[in-house]
């Protein structure tokens, strides 16, 4: 019978089913404690806690009446643990103590580990760590392999929490061997769980995120709950920027919990997490209402540790909210006290929050104490605890009207954090981690402003915008279950689209994308970055250089919701301020529509309202710099808020040679970008155009040795392998943006959609490539500055130029646009010269006006 015990954890239904029917064959009082006890682990850990307690009790009883002090100290060890997962937390205890003290040897070695295990829930490290080592020696000397592997398991845990990373790794590993020879599958599926939070906490998130994926396969093919796996998910999408899908993934966690009536005490941490999730994601309020309630539970459980926390996380929520006061700086204050007596790692973080809020109310004395203990982390630990120092050690600088100081905090600050980074293979990650640097490089741009002029606050304008474009990203592996999905991806997305033409809803088509959507992202995210190559740094001096004396670069900064103009050329960089960044947003989104309404034939009236804003968004966007353009070239470097304006729409850069780049860097890398040898044109035509993609054949004959691809020749594979270090590519297809998964945007090609995804995996993009596409233009904006999008994804791959499109267009006013652009650089023109002589060459009618101002050259070639 006993063999039922740890067959629990290894294949949980089957014990469940034997433990059942051992009861329905009224067994005797051993045999009946021992299948009680069997369905309350299972109802404890993956079902209803309700059923869980009823049975164990009844397992205690029915060890009593088999006078079996043993069985009865381990069957107190089990309800003692479940007893605290109720929030019972002074009975679970209490349980665990006389368990303890009627065990004896081996069983009492078990009940120790228990207890400790409960030490550990209720955030009770001292004492967890004591039980386990009275428990270790027992358990190997008995020859317990299961139940040492698990104290192991325990205790790395345990040292995790009070940040020994590495003590934790010698004795996760030291677990793993006896793991492996044991079939304790939940078990294991525990320890690859525990080494994706062990890899987290030493910085590699995406080691961690494969391992917690690996862990949660393992859970599905034994069909139990994945609560904790939930919350230590949320903790790695929190530090890779993705507090969003953090918070979706803790309140659908919650709803399974509360739906099986499960442990209270995972209810309060994923309550938790969901808070922290919230308050990132830009919810102050949600965030206030689930730290308050997980506070009320941690208090109503007797788990200081964790209530510490969840007071931490409610008091930062409170200050995003716009609260300020001397008792929040009090609370918060009183907050870091407990946590460093506890020991916890985020004790900094509180002396941090309360230094802010000093801050605020102008109680500078107060300020300095607080944040000169939250400075001192800035040495030590994993990178996102020494961000949280040099943070606070900019405010102090801050403070003291010290801008060196800040600049200097802040310099090292970002350093840590670009160390981060570059250990993200995606371009995704690589991008959202930036927002963790927001503030230091919003602290570093007014310390220039105030004290080092435009050409420093250029420097600092360049330290922090489209940073995911200083390095290419990782090649995705070759791995075969990758390029599996994404060929099942294309062939379900092409099927989907073919029924949509004919009419067919396509539910279980686009069930099956989206799961092929997030098995492709999924694996994405778990490639590490390569060497810690950040980039170069922007040399301002190499920047005016190449700009000789005509031609002109905008940066637009932005600094305190003004955009600051910051006009680059003729050997000196100037400043000026224009408008209000909301205003030109907004401004920005009608001239979109606008765009829109004119792509349509009998919209000539909107033409006059559409003009009139670009003159509006002149104003907002360059203000007094408009004047001193001069009459060269133009570049625009905007910030990813104005990604969508369509700059040739200003009427002081509707005539001009004009491209845009996302940042002065990326422009000057691109000018010194030098062509491929041979520069091989690749044209190519998709499926479904208006038009036909009637540019094309007229291209090939200009062209003469082009490779064409059209028709069935146009398939993923082969565009890919033709593109790959081509000189010039021109592509006319459908393009589709996804804004819920920029990475996801496509050209629609014979086979089905050609995606971001499918372009990085290129060794080269071309060296200049035309997109006469609608939306392959348009961007999401994460991070702190960074834009996700198919251009962006050429642009660090080799691509020095790109014409796309950033709105919908008429598919017939885009080909006379498209030949004349190519006539001008068959004549030697650059893409940006190109484009503003083949808008000169349109009628002077609204549909083929609004074509020509949607398309924009971006880079340098």
């Amino acid at each position: 019978m006993l063999e039922l015990l740890p067959m629990v954890f290894a294949a949980p239904g089957e014990a469940l089913a034997r433990a059942e029917e051992v009861l329905e064959d009224r067994p005797a009082p051993l045999h009946a404690s021992v299948a009680h006890q069997v369905i309350g682990i299972w109802q404890r850990d993956f079902g209803d806690m309700r059923l869980a307690l009823s049975h164990l009790r009844r397992a205690r009883a029915w060890a009593a009446r088999a006078d079996s002090a043993e069985r009865e100290a381990d069957v107190l060890g089990t309800l003692g643990v479940a007893l605290v997962h109720a929030g019972r937390t002074r009975q679970g205890m209490d349980a665990l103590h006389k368990g303890v003290e009627r065990g004896t040897g081996h069983t009492r070695a078990r009940v120790l580990f228990r207890r400790a295990y409960s030490y550990w829930v209720l955030g009770h490290h001292k004492e967890a760590l004591e039980d386990v080592r009275r428990a270790i020696p027992v358990l190997r000397q008995a020859g317990d392999v299961i139940w040492t592997a698990r104290a192991l398991t325990l205790r790395a845990t345990v040292h995790l929490a009070l940040g020994s990373v590495d003590r934790a790794d010698s004795d996760f590993g030291a677990a793993g061997i006896l793991w492996e020879t044991t079939g304790q599958e939940h078990d294991k599926a525990d320890a690859v769980e525990s080494r994706g939070l062990a890899a987290f906490r030493a910085g590699d998130v995406p080691a961690a995120l494969r391992l917690l994926d690996e862990a949660e396969e393992r859970y599905a093919k034994l069909g139990t709950p994945t609560f904790m796996l939930s919350i230590r998910r949320c903790e790695v999408l929190m530090a890779a920027g993705l507090a969003a899908e953090a918070l979706a993934e803790a309140d659908t966690a919650l709803g399974a919990l509360d739906g099986i009536g499960g442990q209270s005490t995972r209810k309060a941490e994923l309550l938790l997490a969901a808070a922290r999730a919230a308050r990132l994601a830009g919810e102050p309020q949600t965030a206030i209402a689930r730290a308050a309630l997980a506070a009320r539970l941690f208090a109503g459980q007797r788990r200081t540790w964790w209530e510490t926390h969840a007071r931490l996380v409610l008091i930062g929520a409170r200050h995003a909210a716009g609260r300020r006061s001397g008792r929040l700086v009090a609370d918060a204050a009183a907050v870091a006290e407990m946590l460093a007596a506890l020991g916890a790692p985020a004790a900094p973080e509180a002396s941090l929050l309360a230094g802010r809020i000093a801050l605020d109310l102008g109680w500078t004395a107060d300020a300095e104490r607080h944040l000169a203990l939250a400075a001192r982390s800035r040495r030590r630990g994993p990178p996102l605890a020494r961000m949280t120092g040099w943070a606070a050690q900019a405010l102090r600088a801050q403070a003291a009207g010290s801008p060196r100081g800040v600049l200097e905090a802040c310099r090292r600050g970002l350093d840590v954090l670009d160390d981060h980074r570059m250990t993200l293979g995606a371009s995704e990650l690589r991008a959202r981690a930036t927002a963790q640097g927001t503030e230091l490089a919003a602290l570093a741009q007014r310390a220039s402003l105030a004290s080092g002029g435009p050409r420093r606050l250029l420097v600092w304008s360049e330290r922090w915008r489209a940073t995911a474009l200083s390095a290419p990203p990782t090649r995705p592996p070759a791995d075969p279950a990758l390029l599996s999905d994404m060929t099942a991806y294309r062939e379900i997305a092409a099927r989907a689209e073919e029924t949509r033409m004919e009419g067919r809803p396509v539910p279980a088509l686009e069930r099956e994308q989206r799961r092929l959507e997030r098995e492709i992202r999924s694996r994405t995210l778990h490639m590490r970055g390569g060497a810690p190559d950040v980039g170069d740094r922007l040399d301002v001096g190499r920047l005016l250089a190449r700009l000789g004396e005509d031609v002109r670069l905008v940066e637009l900064a932005v600094l305190d919701g003004r955009v600051q103009v910051l006009l680059c050329g003729q050997d000196r960089v100037r400043r000026f301020e224009a408008g209000s960044l909301a205003a030109a947003e907004s401004e920005a989104e009608h001239v979109q529509a606008g765009l829109r309404r004119l792509a349509h034939p009998g919209a000539q009236a909107r033409l006059p309202v559409v003009e009139a804003a670009g003159r509006r968004l002149e104003e907002l966007l360059l203000g007094p710099a408009a004047a001193h353009l001069g009459d060269g070239p133009v570049v625009v470097v905007p910030p990813g808020r104005l990604h969508r304006v369509p700059w040739a729409l200003l009427p002081s850069l509707r005539e001009r040679v004009l491209s845009v780049s996302p940042s002065a860097s990326s422009w000057l890398r691109a000018k010194e970008t030098a062509p491929p040898r041979g520069g091989r044109q690749v044209l190519v035509r998709g499926p479904g155009l208006a038009t036909g993609g009637a540019e094309v054949p007229e291209l090939a004959g200009r062209y003469g040795g082009a490779t064409v691809l059209e028709h069935e020749d146009a398939t993923v594979p082969r565009v890919l392998a033709e593109l790959d270090g081509a000189g010039l590519a021109h592509i006319a297809a459908h393009g589709t943006f996804r804004a819920d998964g920029p990475l996801f945007s496509s050209l629609r090609v014979a086979d089905g959609p050609l995606i971001v995804h499918d372009f990085e995996r290129l060794d080269r993009s071309p060296y200049r490539i035309i997109l006469s596409c609608c939306d392959t233009a348009r961007f999401a904006t994460v991070g702190a500055d960074e834009l996700l999008g198919l251009v962006t994804a050429l642009l660090p791959l080799g691509t020095a130029g790109v014409v796309a499109c950033s709105a919908p267009v008429n598919d017939a006013a885009v080909v006379p646009l498209m030949l004349a652009l190519h006539e001008g650089l068959d004549s030697g023109l650059s893409l940006a010269e190109a484009l503003r002589d083949a808008r000169a060459t349109l009628p002077a009618d609204a549909v083929h006006r609004a074509t020509g101002w949607a398309f924009t050259a971006f880079g340098a070639a």
